[in-house]
């Protein structure tokens, strides 16, 4: 009933359509066993108007099918899009430290594993529907040819389906724990990518990986999944044999004590007969359905999750109109779990920072300066205090429009293949004299604001990654760690052109570094230790300060 009612909230017209069509459809395919029965039976119907009916409902039948699969096909897609889009808005949406709490698996394995699922699940809905009309209106049938005959038909049936449903929770249980097991083997296969170098490097790491870590999740994912299936086997098997019994029992225990013609019991039989294939294809289609429940149920509940932190305004950036004066963090902490399980808190941070002015926060690493940097970038939303822009409070709903400030590049920075966001005039001309001036030009090449190939070393990475926030032009400028994989000769451009450049604009500065040879060109030095900040060094006085 979940699916039936995400289908409803979606597309209620189309979906309730569909179901008419099946509905339609199973109707009249028991309309061809009735006709088939009047022939057999030789009723005093006219013989050439059977034909004609059975040629009829034949056409009908298929022409009834077809409409209500496309029709759902065509839902099911929909449903498909609306299900990634909305996921993909939402994810965007969500604080990152609470996306990093979810984890890169527990999305992945919706996005690929359950999604999917979902679309399926609308693909066989035709049948299923088509399926069950027919079961439904067989039992009509048998209950017209006679009442007695179907209430031990209906004693086998409910004995069924109660075994059916006991054994169904039995397996829905285990398709869930194989769904766990699923999203530990997408976080492993991640590994396998990312870490293959290392992997290559050391045999035993390689082999204890495979061996305990992948093989025993991969074992624990088909040990589920061929426990959940053997049981739906069983569930089938069981509810065949019954059909069988009960059809055995029609054939051979109602003469001797029950008066019925010889005639309705053949009717009867083939009723029954024609009723196993259509019950047969709904048993056989429970696993996938069962499947597509667990996926949505999963997909409502991180749809939930993101939801809540959904941006409540994304239309604010009038009020933030303003030129830039300064930005800043008032009384600003913030806390979480480390990998060691252990709390660790960054703040309280006071601090502000002006046009044309350079900043380098040093210290050792874990000291927190990545955390503060993704603080007043607007990334992590503090615990306690505030962000300020132009000396006033940034509020929540203000908070996107605040982010829309600054161009970073991380440590762990993504690199797009293409300058997205940035459609304008002359953009790549300019975008080729950055290209130029980075040292990048017989590497890459961009057209229409796509770059050629991003297949290049991490610094060169590094190097179309910051021509991507040149490009950007705003006024905040936030780089953590950029200089780490560049050679001498880059580290000299960036700190002695591309910062002098970034300053001459009007730009603030942030440099998380280490480079102490460079200290000397920052207008500030602020060192944290253990997430406070231990000392704030002017080292030359700020152009817009003086």
């Amino acid at each position: 009933m979940r699916l039936i009612g995400f289908l409803l909230r979606r597309a209620r017209p189309q979906f309730l359509l569909s179901v008419l069509l099946s509905t339609i459809g199973g109707i009249v395919t028991t309309g061809l066993l009735i006709t088939i029965n009047a022939v057999i039976n030789h009723a005093r119907w006219d013989v050439r108007r059977l034909l004609w009916a059975f040629v009829a409902l034949a056409v009908m039948t298929m022409a009834v099918r077809m409409g209500a699969s496309l029709l759902l096909a065509y839902l099911g897609q929909n449903a498909l899009l609306h299900l990634r889009m909305s996921l993909t808005r939402q994810i965007l949406s969500i604080p990152l430290r609470k996306l990093e709490e979810i984890g890169a698996s527990s999305i992945l394995t919706i996005l690929t594993d359950d999604i999917p699922n979902i679309a399926n699940f609308t693909s066989i809905l035709p049948i299923l529907c088509t399926n069950s009309v027919i079961a439904v209106t067989c039992l009509i049938y048998m209950g017209w040819l006679s009442s007695k005959l179907l209430a031990v038909v209906a004693a086998f049936l409910i004995v069924g389906v109660l075994t059916y449903e006991y054994l169904n929770s039995m397996a829905e249980r285990h398709l869930v724990s194989a769904r766990s097991e699923h999203k530990s083997l997408l976080g492993q296969f991640r590994t396998l990518i990312e870490g293959t170098k290392e992997l290559k490097l050391h045999r035993a790491r390689r082999e204890s990986f495979l061996s305990r870590v992948m093989q025993g999740t991969a074992v624990q994912f088909r040990s589920h999944m061929l426990r959940g299936m053997r049981i739906y086997a069983a569930a089938l098997s069981w509810g065949e044999l019954l059909m069988f019994l009960a059809i055995g029992l029609v054939i051979f225990v109602p003469p001797s004590f029950i008066h019925i013609s010889e005639s309705t019991i053949v009717a009867f039989v083939m009723a029954m007969l024609y009723l196993v294939g259509p019950l047969e294809t709904i048993m056989n289609s429970l696993p996938q359905v069962s499947r597509a429940n667990i996926a949505l149920k999963s997909v409502i509940q991180m749809g939930l999750t993101l939801s809540e932190f959904e941006s409540r305004a994304e239309d604010n950036d009038r009020q933030l109109a303003a030129t830039l004066q300064c930005i800043g963090m008032c009384g600003v902490t913030f806390a979480y779990q480390t990998e060691g399980g252990e709390k660790f808190t960054v703040g309280p941070l006071n601090l502000r920072f002006f046009p044309g002015e350079i900043v380098f926060f040093t210290g050792g690493n874990g000291s927190g300066k990545t955390t503060m940097a993704k603080i007043l970038a607007g990334l992590y939303k503090p615990e306690s205090g505030y962000l300020t822009l132009n000396q006033q409070p940034v509020s929540d709903d203000l908070r996107d429009a605040y982010r829309q400030n600054f161009s970073a590049v991380f440590s762990d920075f993504h690199l797009f293949e293409s300058l997205l966001g940035l459609d304008r005039p002359m953009l790549d001309e300019t975008a080729n004299q950055y290209l130029e001036q980075l040292q990048l030009r017989g590497k890459v090449q961009i057209s229409n604001g796509a770059f050629s190939s991003v297949d290049l070393s991490q610094g060169q990475r590094k190097r179309l990654a910051l021509l991507t926030a040149y490009m950007e032009d705003r006024p905040v400028y936030l780089f953590d760690e950029w200089a780490a994989d560049q050679d001498p000769f880059f580290k000299q451009i960036f700190y002695h052109q591309i910062l002098s450049d970034l300053r001459a604009r009007g730009k603030i500065v942030l440099i998380i570094t280490h480079d102490d040879a460079y200290f000397h060109l920052a207008d500030r030095i602020i060192k944290l230790d253990f997430g406070k900040v231990v000392s704030d060094q002017v080292v030359a006085t700020p152009a817009a300060v003086s």
